[in-house]
């Protein structure tokens, strides 16, 4: 049994624990997953972005419905309807005698473009109370997204 702990002692004196190479080869294998986990999380974070943005398109689509349903004879006669320009900016014609309903597209207009950004914009077109709303936006940070994304809303005032 003597013989038996001698060799055992040998054995043990060459094993000292863990050498540089295999502690630097582990912390360059930890390190490359902590960066696929930073990664991931960047994206994520793009995408909650763009799924938020998509939500408040609809949020605005439907508060001009609100709108155009609190004035619903002039927006079924066409009074709210909207074609949106280059620079997307509120009709103001003051020969228009529907004010309300200007006031409420340029409303509407200033409040996509606080929420979606400065480049956002839509088009409203209402026929004998049935109406559509487009609402659009730059989602290019989004994966898959464009800077043509939009929404269409079709609803009766």
């Amino acid at each position: 049994m003597q013989a038996m702990s001698s060799v055992n002692l040998r054995k043990h004196k060459h094993e000292r624990g863990v050498s540089l190479i295999e502690a630097m080869v582990a912390v360059v294998i930890l390190s490359i997953g902590l960066l696929g986990v930073a990664a991931l999380q960047a994206k994520a974070l793009r995408n909650n972005l763009s799924a938020n943005e998509r939500s408040m398109a609809v949020i605005q689509a439907y508060s001009i419905f609100d709108a155009m349903r609190a004035n619903a004879s002039v927006a079924s006669a066409g009074g709210y309807n909207f074609t949106r320009t280059s620079n997307c900016t509120a009709p103001t014609s003051t020969s228009n005698p529907n004010t309300l309903a200007l006031n409420d597209l340029s409303a509407w207009i200033v409040a996509m473009q606080s929420n979606l950004g400065s480049s956002a914009c839509g088009d409203v077109s209402c026929s004998a109370g049935a109406c559509t709303v487009k609402v659009y936006w730059n989602d290019q940070h989004g994966t898959g997204g464009s800077a043509g994304q939009f929404v269409e809303v079709k609803g009766r005032i």
